[in-house]
């Protein structure tokens, strides 16, 4: 059977140093299946300005390129996280898998907020609505970015296609109580396992990132810290 993992990284992250080390070493002897990390996890958060500017978010592309070139060194099947595209006067937020070494784009993100510290309608233009299951290390999965997960509609749509495995990177502040109960939401519409993972900490001119990451069953129960195993299909 599958095992999925979940980590919390840093604000800030970089793809090379002591701590991506330290990391690198211990996702070894973890050896999940299917890794998920949070949203856009390399350098600084984007949208705790609250106007676009181009060079950092050339800046932020960049350094996901590495970031996604050090996640596929790791050589775990499969890594599920998010990175953004640079489009022609704002940024597309891009979730991807990296299986087996190569990319592939998941979902666009739809739903982004406005308010102090997450000015993503200032960076970002929307996706294109479409929520549609692909098959990841023989499961179907999903992709609900962060703000998505408040959107049952969706999950159930996963639930109705198939998925196995709803994937939740998020960049969201400490109200864990309220994504747990949202997370639950999902797995009962859909019927599938819900696993998030969120940024931690926080920078000086941004907000504070709470952590709190989660995998929740179908039956709605939340697993904690524990790896969820996933049934093969």
């Amino acid at each position: 059977m599958p095992v999925c993992a979940y980590v919390e990284m840093t604000d800030g992250l970089q793809p090379h140093g002591p701590a991506w080390e330290q990391f690198a070493q211990a996702i070894g002897k973890c050896r999940p299946d299917i890794l998920l990390l949070n949203e856009m996890p390399f350098g600084q958060w984007l949208a705790r300005k609250n106007d676009f500017v181009v060079e950092d978010a050339q800046q932020s592309v960049e350094i996901h390129e590495a970031g996604t070139a050090a996640l596929a060194a790791l050589n775990i099947p499969a890594v599920i996280t998010s990175r953004p595209m640079l489009l022609a006067d704002s940024l597309a937020n891009e979730a991807i898998v990296i299986e087996n070494g190569e990319v592939r784009p998941l979902h666009t993100k739809t739903y982004l907020p406005q308010e102090p510290g997450w000015s993503e309608v200032s960076w970002f233009s929307r996706g294109d609505g479409r929520f549609n299951i692909q098959n990841i290390c023989g499961l179907g999965v999903g992709v609900l970015l962060y703000t998505e997960l408040m959107f049952n509609e969706h999950a159930r749509q996963y639930g109705r296609c198939g998925a196995d495995l709803i994937a939740v990177p998020r960049a969201t502040g400490s109200a864990h109580e309220s994504w747990i109960t949202a997370g639950k939401m999902a797995s009962i519409v859909s019927g599938s396992y819900v696993v998030s993972s969120n940024r931690v900490g926080h920078s000086t001119d941004g907000p504070r990132f709470g952590g709190g990451g989660f995998a929740i069953t179908p039956g709605a129960i939340w697993l904690g810290g524990q790896k969820p195993v996933l049934p093969s299909c």
